[in-house]
């Protein structure tokens, strides 16, 4: 087990199974195809990115560096969140993007849901945390990896 500490950018608690992408998470290629086809699980459409190609999102601890691609980013984190799929909580190994940023917020603020957001946890927290591992997110930005 090990605990990181981290910037509280949307608060709450969380706990969900890790899904790391140790590149930037494209947003919109992420969850396109899923929006299309009412994929409930959300399943990763980036072909680019193996990491999390073809896995669920919906409810995981999505651990990432931060996210890059389209300027639609932050309304395809809020239509994730509308749609009751966005993941459990989103950890940033760095300071959390601006486009991001305008999703964790929207999410926040006009949904009903959950999406605690965590960044500048550092590469250590991202070389560390593998999928599957059991995430805990406190109040306080403190994220425990078992």
């Amino acid at each position: 087990m090990r605990k990181f500490q981290g910037r509280v950018v949307a608060p709450g608690r969380a706990k969900a199974q890790a899904l790391v992408s140790k590149q930037g998470f494209n947003t919109l290629a992420s969850y396109q195809k899923s929006f299309l086809v009412h994929d409930k699980k959300a399943t990763c459409s980036d072909q680019n990115n193996p990491d999390i190609y073809k896995k669920p999102m919906a409810g995981v601890a999505l651990c990432l560096p931060q996210t890059i691609g389209s300027t639609t980013g932050g309304m395809i984190l809020y239509t994730a969140a509308a749609y009751g799929r966005q993941p459990a909580c989103m950890l940033f190994a760095e300071k959390i993007d601006s486009l991001a940023a305008a999703g964790v917020l929207l999410v926040d603020i006009w949904t009903d849901q959950d999406m605690p957001t965590i960044d500048d946890l550092g590469q250590e927290f991202l070389d560390y945390v593998q999928n599957g591992m059991q995430i805990t997110v406190e109040e306080d930005g403190v994220v425990i990896v078992e």
